[in-house]
């Protein structure tokens, strides 16, 4: 760490567990990157509805993670920890981290910095990392989606929804998603849906089976559901024989009742995972596959983040707020 850095930063604490207005300004000392780790200028972080569960104090963040909310960030390279290779000073990157990006600075592993894609400002460089992390990771490492499979993503519109849509119909996929509005549905159609449901107006396991039938498949190969609760059932019926269902988040509750007889019949596979608790390896795996299949498409524009809205940092409270009213289209990130 040079001389030049500051002592102490401005972040955003969590108070107490609440509301969107836990979230306060607060100052700390400078983090110190440790073996292998970077200290980053943040310029822009991400917020996602993980920040919104630990706020809420249902989400603890992982031993020796920072207590700060924020898992991805974009900005430049400050500092080095020991032992820390192929990254440089002064390196514009983006992260993916455990905590502490709703702050001026925060470390991060080396081997999780991903350079900004050509043409990318640090606002859609800081809105990569935790979405494209999770896609990559569950639904092409767990749940295997290959070319010319049926792929069906719930929350079409949300930032984990956008990506999924766009890696998985540039990487060859038949794409199905379901939203909350027409004109949610209408952005997941520019996006490269081939088919966009309004769940308020049609039941999504109809519309599933017709859009297998145009496609001379038996049901959708790979589900990706943040939703939970009775979808869980309806997405066992929607499944095609050797289908994979893959849960990353339960909006409507983990508990439900299910009948697995159609689990065995089918040969069916039920898989979940969270990403923030995996370890370093873990996480730069995704990373290097995702430097190799992925930053080509989005440096091509073939894919690129959508970005509902940004704000400052001290506007983190308003932030999450629009995150929880689920009006946003895609990202919601922060400015520093």
């Amino acid at each position: 760490m040079t001389d030049t850095l500051p002592q102490t930063m401005t972040c955003i604490e969590i108070t107490e567990p609440g509301g969107p207005d836990v979230l306060q300004p607060g100052q700390r000392p400078l983090p110190a990157a440790a073996d292998g780790e970077v200290l980053i200028q943040v310029a822009a972080a991400g917020v996602n509805r993980p920040d919104v569960i630990q706020r809420q104090g249902s989400y603890p963040p992982p031993p020796g993670a920072s207590d700060i909310p924020g898992l991805e960030i974009a900005g430049t390279v400050v500092a080095l920890g020991p032992e820390t290779e192929g990254i440089k000073l002064q390196d514009k990157v983006c992260a993916l981290v455990t905590g502490g990006g709703y702050a001026e600075y925060c470390t991060a592993p080396a081997r999780q910095c991903l350079p900004l894609p050509q043409g990318f400002d640090a606002i859609q460089a800081a809105a990569l990392p935790e979405t494209l992390f999770t896609v990559w990771s569950n639904v092409f490492d767990r749940g295997r989606l290959q070319p010319g499979e049926l792929f069906l993503v719930h929350g079409g519109s949300s930032g984990i929804g956008t990506a999924a849509i766009q890696m998985a119909s540039r990487l060859g996929a038949h794409v199905m998603t379901t939203a909350g509005t027409a004109d949610k549905c209408r952005v997941c159609g520019e996006l490269g849906a081939e088919r966009a449901v309004n769940y308020h107006d049609e039941d999504f396991v109809e519309a599933a089976k017709a859009f297998s039938e145009s496609h001379s498949k038996a049901g959708i190969d790979v589900i990706l559901d943040m939703v939970g609760g009775d979808y869980i059932p309806r997405n066992i019926k929607t499944l095609a024989p050797e289908g994979r269902l893959l849960n990353i988040a339960f909006l409507q509750g983990p508990k439900v009742e299910v009948n697995f007889l159609a689990v065995m019949m089918k040969r069916l596979t039920l898989t979940g995972s969270t990403l923030r608790q995996r370890p370093v390896e873990f996480k730069a795996a995704i990373a290097d596959a995702l430097r190799d299949k992925v930053w080509p498409l989005l440096e091509a524009g073939e894919i690129k983040p959508v970005i509902d809205t940004t704000f400052p940092l001290a506007e983190a409270a308003q932030a999450h707020r629009l995150m929880e009213s689920s009006a946003h289209i895609g990202k919601i990130m922060l400015t520093l």
